[in-house]
């Protein structure tokens, strides 16, 4: 988990009017308001600062606790330590609008901003309204966690069970079955969806934004409109390839299931591809893989032949970031994370990395199983902890990524090195297959990463319209699907009632959780891969590449890590690759020889929607 550091707090200033008498004459003069000052904004920052890093500890501690012992009073704590940091954050994002209009300098401004653009949804000033944003917060959210599908009073399957079903099975009648079931969670999430925008675009307006859609989008250096303006950009970049890969995927579906099913001019059915959301495909790639064998080296049993537990597993991602030139994890580090499931409690095994106290406790939490691709998802969680220490001498409003994108791009930037030239050096491959075998690996990652792109960038652009009311509830779930078949060449497999509510049937709408910085980490992870690879001096093909040894791309990516959000995403993006744009052709160069492959597949086929 990386806690966003939304910085807020209650420094109030006051202009007192005073009353003066006469002697004879009842005279009440009374001052104008002091106008506020750039000293003042200071102050304000200072103080919200020095309140908000009070609570960051315990906060931190006993969510901590509660996610690796879940008990009812390990829960309470949580709660109450959350609605404490919500409420100082509210408060300071409210106070910092005051000084709108006061002339101050840029680090003061910058730290401003950041606290007012902090908020995802925020509160009106009303009590009872903002009590009501909450408790819908919280109504949609277990609605969510408690979602279930029953075929009958007897047989009821949890998201996990369907999942795992849609990623194996081939039945088209039950993945529709599925798909539809899981899709009965969220209609009565609808109306309370509607009541929420209304209420977080009153608490956005209080804080001079037009509407909530404004004050997403412009959380990014960047005018709002010229931000999403830059996604479609990368979108445009990227778009090519994903037609490519959606043309060939369309096609071997066909041969799968029949052209009635999947006919070949038109958005596939969304329950084919081996996900409840259609967001990823590789859990199809037996059915669309290339038809020649492959030699791919299997992680998971070069694991268990060398002997590798969980710990060793760790201290061999640790290994590589040392490789690097950064310092070891501290002894701390060993003693408090979390790299089993406990037999004896309850605890959340998702993967996260952690640093509780701002400084150095850093800690990763998983339920490590000794596999390919948990070793992956260790090195990516260690690349949050590295990110998390590098800037921890920042002040504590710039104690976070220089974008949302940026942290989760940095994780899966190591993890791309994660090559056979890098396994064989560290001895878990003997020999590196060569390239006539990477077709394979590249279709496989495509799947996962490219197939993404579209639905990282769509499910925020459904936001926007709904938060500026260019969706209206009526049109909520019309509106998703048109913009599921503009941007992914998906559909619907069956019509939908008219009160669905598909959105909601993804856990980041219900949960509010932004989506955008999902697409930009799929961007920028390659960016920075390729920037490293030629740093490191790397003359093979990208893909190829391991940064593994490389203390020149090390000191090149700490530079950037240690800026944390003290400098607009541009200028951190600059010091790193040389040009403050984000760049999506570094996608292309790396999957560039799948695309050939693709072309030469998609030969006489109908591609397009």
């Amino acid at each position: 988990m990386i806690f966003k550091r939304t910085q807020s707090a209650l420094f109030v200033i006051a202009a007192l009017g005073l009353v003066a008498c006469g002697d004879k004459q009842e005279k009440t003069t009374t001052t104008e308001p002091q106008a506020l000052t750039k000293k003042d904004a200071q102050q304000f920052v200072e103080k919200a600062q020095q309140d908000i890093g009070e609570l960051l500890i315990p906060a931190a501690q006993a969510e901590w606790a509660y996610q690796t012992y879940i008990n009812q009073d390990t829960a309470a704590l949580s709660a109450y330590f959350n609605e404490k940091l919500t409420a100082k954050a509210t408060n300071y994002a409210k106070e910092s609008a005051k000084f709108n209009s006061v002339e101050v300098d840029a680090d003061t401004r910058r730290k401003l901003n950041l606290m007012t653009n902090g908020l995802v949804m925020p509160a009106p000033e009303d009590p009872e309204k903002s009590a009501r944003l909450a408790k819908i917060g919280s109504e949609l959210g277990g609605m969510y966690g408690a979602g279930k599908y029953c075929r009958n009073e007897d047989e009821c399957f949890s998201l996990t069970d369907m999942s795992n079903m849609m990623a194996t099975e081939r039945d088209p009648k039950l993945l529709l079955e599925l798909w539809e079931g899981w899709r009965q969670v969220s209609p009565p999430m609808k109306a309370l969806y509607a009541e929420q925008t209304e209420l977080a675009n009153l608490g956005a307006q209080e804080l001079g934004k037009k509407d909530l859609s404004e004050m997403w989008r412009g959380s990014y250096d960047m005018e709002a409109d010229a931000f999403a303006q830059e996604l479609d950009r990368l979108w445009g970049q990227v778009k090519p390839f994903y037609e490519a890969l959606h043309c060939h995927v369309r096609a071997e579906l066909g041969e799968q299931y029949g052209e009635d099913i999947v006919p070949q001019d038109k958005p596939i059915p969304a329950h084919l591809l081996g996900n409840m959301w259609g967001q990823s495909w590789g859990n199809i790639y037996d059915v669309v893989k290339p038809q020649q064998e492959m030699q791919v080296i299997d992680v998971t049993e070069a694991l268990k032949v060398h002997n590798y537990d969980e710990v060793k597993m760790v201290k061999q991602a640790e290994s590589f970031f040392s490789s690097l030139g950064f310092e070891p994890l501290p002894d701390t580090f060993w003693e408090r994370s979390m790299f089993t499931k406990p037999s004896e409690r309850d605890a959340v095994c998702h993967a996260s990395a952690w640093n509780l106290d701002n400084v150095d406790d850093l800690r990763i939490k998983m339920c490590i199983q000794k596999n390919g691709e948990d070793f992956a998802t260790i090195h990516h969680e260690l690349g949050h902890n590295y990110y998390q220490r590098a800037y921890n001498k920042q002040p504590t409003i710039y104690q976070g990524s220089a974008n949302d994108g940026f942290h989760e791009a940095i994780g899966d930037t190591i993890s791309l090195s994660i090559t056979p030239k890098y396994l064989k050096e560290i001895g878990l491959a003997d020999t590196i297959p060569d390239a006539s075998n990477d077709i394979g690996m590249l279709l496989k990652l495509a799947l996962d990463k490219i197939a993404f792109v579209p639905f990282g960038l769509m499910v925020d652009q459904w936001r926007w319209k709904v938060f500026s009311g260019e969706i209206t509830p009526e049109q909520y779930n019309t509106g998703w699907w048109e913009l599921r078949e503009k941007y992914q060449g998906l559909r619907a497999p069956v019509d939908r009632p008219a009160d669905a509510f598909d959105p909601g049937a993804k856990y980041h709408v219900p949960a509010n959780t932004p989506y955008t910085r999902y697409f930009l980490a799929h961007i920028l992870q390659f960016q920075f891969h390729r920037t490293l690879c030629e740093i490191a001096g790397d003359e093979g093909p990208v893909h190829r590449c391991s940064i593994y040894g490389s203390k020149e791309a090390g000191t090149a990516l700490n530079n950037m890590l240690e800026m944390g959000q003290s400098k607009p995403w541009q200028e951190a993006l600059e010091s790193l690759t040389g040009k403050p744009e984000m760049d999506a052709t570094a996608i292309l160069d790396y999957f560039a020889p799948l695309k050939t492959w693709l072309d030469e597949q998609n030969q006489g086929r109908q591609c397009g929607w």
